[in-house]
């Protein structure tokens, strides 16, 4: 059992390292190269800005804290071989998305991962977030209060960057504890095999195809009244970037909808939509106005009709595949105590049913499987299906 840890201290800077030089970034470099697990942590700037950045890097073993600053140093190369080399375990909780943004911002690709969060989710745990686990397991309590600041603001207040050098202390040390019941309950290669799959996620581009495609309630609408959408869309994706603010904080989804259905093409119609506020109608209403008369001249032939995907009709011996292998699904994620997405997905489970394999090598044809389900689960699912044959 891993003793408990005390809380770095909020008013001092002696239990971490800040970093804003290449000089600086060789000395994480050197000092983890020898290391065999580094917890990691990130902090964000999306609410604040019109493209999202990784503001904050934080780096820590047990001993020691670096809070590197990303923003200040031209280059990150120095530490791409540390998140690369195999040898170098790097713990994250709640892996994905910072899997994600640091090979956008830094094409930095990630190798041995282990996420915390995932690994705790195969122990059975409920409530997954750190500071529920830390609390839980270290009697550790996160303060939370600056999640959603600004983290691109330059100087960052002192008790900010107390707050970021506050967790990622503990992740080496959690790491441990839970890598060491994984392996008494024989899960832990479940895990490495998920969290190897997690390392190679990469951030969805929107830059192609029209953008209500992305847009939540788009699939409701008639083609006129996707083509003001679309327009406005662009003209308030136009206005953000210009801005450099979010696009949720220039004009929010709910507004440009209300337009799109009402489609006003004079100021006193806008306002009589209520979709805006005074400073907004203000600001924005003659352009607003001008993007939607110009987009309903769009000819109806050149209309846009949102792409609708009807799910097939299902055949009655699918279908009792599907009630089969979710009845066990169920009955076995009960016998493990975890959640039975864990055993097997909904759309695996279509998938499973509908392909119907008849073999190990068959299943191990299925997308998505994982060698673990095959090698754990693989013969049962197998043996299902042959009695509703």
């Amino acid at each position: 059992m891993v003793k408990e840890k005390e809380k770095p201290p909020q008013d001092s800077h002696e239990d971490y390292q800040w970093v804003d030089t290449r000089q600086g970034l060789q000395q994480v470099a050197d000092y983890f190269k020898t290391k065999k697990a580094i917890g990691v942590d990130m902090e964000m700037d999306s609410m604040y800005h019109f493209r999202e950045n990784i503001c904050l890097i934080q780096m820590a073993t047990e001993q020691k804290t670096f809070i590197i600053d990303p923003l200040s140093i031209p280059r990150m190369s120095l530490i791409k071989p540390l998140f690369e080399n195999n040898r170098i375990k790097k713990v994250f909780h709640g892996a994905d998305y910072d899997v994600r943004s640091i090979f956008r911002d830094f094409r930095i690709e990630i190798n041995n991962l282990l996420d915390t969060e995932l690994a705790s989710r195969f122990l059975g745990v409920q409530q997954t977030s750190l500071e529920s686990v830390l609390n839980t397991r270290f009697n550790v309590v996160l303060d939370k209060r600056f999640q959603k600041k600004d983290w691109s603001q330059r100087p960052l207040p002192e008790h900010m960057v107390d707050y970021a050098a506050g967790d990622a202390c503990f992740l080496v040390p959690l790491a441990r504890e839970l890598e060491m019941e994984l392996r008494q309950k024989k899960r832990l290669s479940w895990v490495k095999e998920e969290c190897q799959w997690l390392s190679r996620v990469r951030a969805a581009s929107h830059d192609r195809g029209p953008l209500f495609l992305n847009f939540k309630g788009a699939g409701r609408l008639k083609p006129v009244d996707l083509v003001v959408l679309e327009a406005l869309l662009q003209y308030r994706r136009q206005v953000a970037m210009a801005k450099d603010r979010p696009l949720f904080k220039t004009i929010g989804n709910a507004s440009l909808l209300t337009m799109a259905n009402r489609k006003p093409t004079s100021l006193k119609q806008l306002k009589a939509t209520k979709a805006l506020s005074t400073r907004q109608a203000k600001q924005y209403g003659p352009e607003l106005i001008a993007t939607i008369t110009a987009a309903l001249k769009t000819p109806a032939d050149q209309h846009p009709v949102y792409p609708k995907k009807r799910a097939p009709s299902l055949k009655p011996v699918v279908s009792s595949r599907i009630k089969a292998l979710k009845a066990w699904r169920d009955a076995k994620a009960q016998s493990l105590d975890i959640d039975p997405s864990l055993v097997l997905t909904k759309l695996l489970i279509c998938d499973i049913a509908k392909k119907k394999p008849g073999s190990i090598q068959q299943i191990k044809a299925i997308e998505g499987l994982r060698d673990w389900r095959v090698r754990e689960f693989g013969r049962e699912i197998i043996d299902i299906l042959k009695k509703l044959r």
